[in-house]
Formats: C-alpha cells, structure tokens, sequence
C-alpha cells in the first residue's frame, strides 16, 4: 500500500490519520516463511510541521507463528510495531539526488506501508523463539518430546553420529539450519536514518496496492 506524502505537504499543519491495511500474510526471511496469525491495520499520522519535512508515526501489532527452536512445536508470538521518521526532503534533494535511499519504504514521495512493516518485523523478530522458557526439547535418540517426560533413552555418551537414530539425522540438521539462520538474523542490522522506536519486542511478499 502506498501512501503519498505530497497531499499531506501540501496542506501543512493538518495532520493525516489513517488506518492502512498491508498486504501480506507471511513474512519471509532467510529462506523460510512464517504465517501472520492475527494483524492489525497500520495506523498512521502523518503531518508536515515546516515546508519540505514530514514526520511519520506508524504503530500495529502482529502475531506470527514459527516453530520452537527446541522441540519445533509451533509457537504464535506477538510484535508491536512502533516507527517515528522525520524526513527532510530538501535536505536529502541536496545530499542525495536520486532519492531517498538510506529509507526504504521512501520512494520520491510515496510511503510504502508494507515495506515498512516488513523491516519493522525483521529488526523485531526474535532471535531464539521457544515454546516456553524451560522447554527440554526432544531427544536426540528418539526423536520424542520431552516436556510430554522422559522417553526412557540412555542419552549420556550417546552424541557421536553413529549413536543417532537415522531419522533423527534430519530433524538433527534442521536445528542446525534453523540456527544458523537465526544467528545470521542476529548480527543483521538493515541500515537506515536513525529512528525513535517506542515498546519493540524482543522482532513477505511485498505487494502494491
């Protein structure tokens, strides 16, 4: 959905309020997709307090669902959005010609509420997400849940390759995927202008409208 910032430029002091529905209802990232649940529409405040320069104020709330980093049940997670952006655009003509490059969801005069979004969830999202705090996982002989009790496997000593269960090899090597990924996630830190962030958490096909 775009939103275009001329129209609220154009009658400075009057503020724009404005409820925005995204549209996606995944959000991807390093390769994997997790379903939103339950989303919120954007509610967006847009005003122009000088001529030239825009604040933008966006706040939502989705909850997604990701399997659990330790007994890959699926786990549904809120994440607030909260985004303040003041934009100068004279100050980013003189700088920056072509644009507004250093802020995505900018482009010319248009806002782009879904890519907002997008980053929004990709900075928020959690880097380890889990069941509960005290999950036990699922053995690593047998492949049974733990937090259902114990499974009755001699688990000490039992680590080298040749002690796994031939099936637990894949669910073995999707844990290491899963947090490698997470780990790159981690150190990724999309960049952009500065922006005041207000009750984050602890974390798509992008389409037009």
């Amino acid at each position: 959905m775009l939103v275009n910032l001329s129209e609220v430029m154009n009658r400075r002091g009057e503020a724009l309020e404005v409820c925005v529905e995204t549209g996606f209802d995944e959000f991807c990232m390093n390769g994997n997709s997790y379903p939103v649940k339950k989303k919120t529409p954007v509610r967006l405040t847009i005003k122009s307090p000088s001529p030239k320069k825009v604040f933008i104020a966006a706040e939502a709330e989705y909850v997604l669902s990701a399997p659990c980093d330790r007994c890959l049940r699926e786990v549904e997670f809120s994440i607030p959005i909260s985004y303040e952006q003041e934009v100068d655009f004279s100050k980013a003509q003189e700088e920056c010609p072509d644009g507004l490059e250093e802020i995505s969801c900018i482009s010319g005069y248009d806002l782009d509420v879904d890519r907002l979004v997008y980053e929004e969830l990709l900075v928020a999202f959690p880097a380890k997400v889990l069941c509960r705090e005290d999950c036990l996982g699922i053995c690593n002989i047998c492949g049974a849940d733990l937090n259902a009790g114990e499974c009755g496997c001699d688990r000490l000593g039992m680590e080298d390759e040749d002690s796994l269960d031939p099936r637990m090899a894949a669910v073995r090597d999707i844990f290491r995927n899963f947090t490698e990924q997470s780990q790159v996630l981690c150190g990724a830190n999309p960049k952009g202008n500065e922006k005041k962030r207000g009750g984050g958490n602890n974390g798509s096909n992008l389409s037009k409208e």
